[in-house]
Formats: C-alpha cells, structure tokens, sequence
C-alpha cells in the first residue's frame, strides 16, 4: 500500500470496535492470536468498513443503503493518496465519475486532504444517499457536493458545466460487461473459498458492477467525450483493473494527441493501476 495508507498495517480492532460497536459481533480471534473478521460475511464487511471510515477518517455517520456496494476502503485511499502524488497539488477540485451511493472517493478525499469534490452518478437513490452523507458529516459539507447524471449515455456532458474548472477527474468504472458475467465471477470465487451459496461480500447494484462492453468500453467512451472537455480538467483519470485493456487505451490516446501515464498500485497480492491523460494545447 502507499506509505501514507492509513491502514497499511493490521487493523486495530479494538479502536474500530470502539468507532463502531455495530462490529463486535464479527470479530473473529484466530489460532495465531490475530484478531480478523469473516470476509465472506457481507455484513461482517460493511460493519469494519463503516468502522474505518468512523474512526480513521473522522466521520460521523456513514450508512449505505441494502445492497449497494460497500467498497474496501484501503484501496480507495490508495487511488487517492497515488493520484495526490500524481498531480503534486496540495489543494485541489476533483470530481468523481460513478460516486455511488457509498460517495466513498469524495468523502476519503475530504476527510485527507480538505478537496473540493464533486460526486456524479446515473443512479438517483445513490446521489439520494450520497446527499445524506453530506449532510450528516457536517464537518466536510463545505467540500462536498452530489449530483445527479440524467443522461447515462453522457459521462462528462451536463454535468462538466461551463466555466467550471477540475484539477481532476477520478473513476472506478463498472468490472463486468454484462450480469451474466458478475454472477459467473462471484460464483467462481464462492466456489474457491468453499462457501455453500453463491454471495457477493461487497455486494452491489447492477450499475455498479456491470455495464455494455464492461470496463473496456466504458473507458473508451470516457477518453473519447473527455476531448470536449479538455480545457476544464488538468488531468482525466481512471482505475483500470485489466492489464490487459491498457495498450488498446493507449492506442486510443495516441490518436487524439494526447498525454497520458499509468500509475501502479498495489494491495497486498494484489496489482492495480490507474490511468491518467490530458491533451496537448
């Protein structure tokens, strides 16, 4: 993780206990006398996750709607803490693509740097709960905002309004290319760690997981509308969780004369990447 992950080391249960008291119940002691939790239990993973975000990033409420994703919140921070670095820039205006209803991006963001975001997203009930987050976080109201994308076939258009200027603009875009897809993924990793059903720990709406031509696409389409918008963002950045997506991305940015970076990440065994471009005057 990034040395300035704030949850790098093991977790310290007993403050998040503290933050949380909702965790308790899934607190699991280990032969090695390491403390854990089931992280099949979909329960069990938001209860930790609302406890990080109430004890390490200082929030006072952070509740999700049933069956909205509940996002790891290490490696949301890594995005963050890697793309600060990206754009060297103490105070900065990002704006987030796909917040969710987790409106996790804007609020670590907030809470580690004081920046100014704006979270967008197709889905109304999660800029509806995105919404309620702000406001009963009062201490970062004044860095937040939510809105509502009418048009899911735009991306950046009526929402990149004019005379409006971004240092950066983030995205976590949707894994799968269809539903069929998602259920095969979660079935197989069920299936690996020998659970009896098929469960998905994180959870998550359709749109979130899922979209027409997967991440592939849906970044293509991002790269393709950003060109209009050139002169309002400093840098357009992306997650791109399949290595093997990245040279056909390139390709697409070479052709619009463009400049552009990936930056490696890493939790753990786990590579992660993010990529990030902007265009020559």
């Amino acid at each position: 993780m990034h040395p300035n992950n704030r949850n790098k080391d093991p977790y310290q249960f007993k403050y998040l206990r503290k933050a949380n008291p909702k965790l308790s119940p899934y607190i699991l002691d280990t032969d090695r006398g390491i403390q854990t939790v089931d992280f099949t239990n979909s329960d069990a993973v938001l209860e930790l996750n609302r406890a990080i975000m109430l004890s390490d990033y200082s929030l006072n409420a952070y509740e999700l709607p049933s069956g909205y994703l509940c996002p790891a919140v290490p490696g949301r921070a890594d995005y963050l803490l890697y793309l600060k670095d990206f754009i060297n820039k103490e105070q900065a205006h990002g704006l987030d693509i796909g917040t969710g209803a987790n409106f996790i991006y804007p609020l670590l963001a907030a809470s580690l740097f004081k920046w100014k975001m704006k979270g967008v997203d197709t889905d109304k009930n999660a800029i509806k709960n995105a919404s309620l987050l702000i406001e009963n976080n009062t201490h970062l109201k004044g860095f937040l905002t939510a809105a509502h994308q009418s048009t899911p076939a735009h991306i950046f258009e009526g929402i990149l309004l004019p005379g409006e200027k971004y240092d950066f603009t983030m995205c976590n875009p949707p894994f799968y290319s269809s539903e069929k897809e998602a259920f095969k993924a979660t079935k197989d990793k069920s299936k690996g760690l020998k659970l009896k059903e098929v469960t998905r720990n994180f959870k998550g709406q359709s749109n979130e997981l899922w979209c027409n031509g997967g991440e592939a696409l849906f970044v293509k389409r991002m790269i393709k509308e950003s060109v209009k918008f050139k002169s309002q963002v400093g840098w357009f950045t992306t997650l791109i969780s399949k290595n093997e997506n990245l040279p056909k991305l390139k390709k697409q940015l070479e052709k619009l004369n463009s400049v552009y970076q990936t930056v490696d990440m890493s939790q753990g065994n786990k590579k992660s990447r993010f990529l990030a471009w902007k265009f020559k005057e």
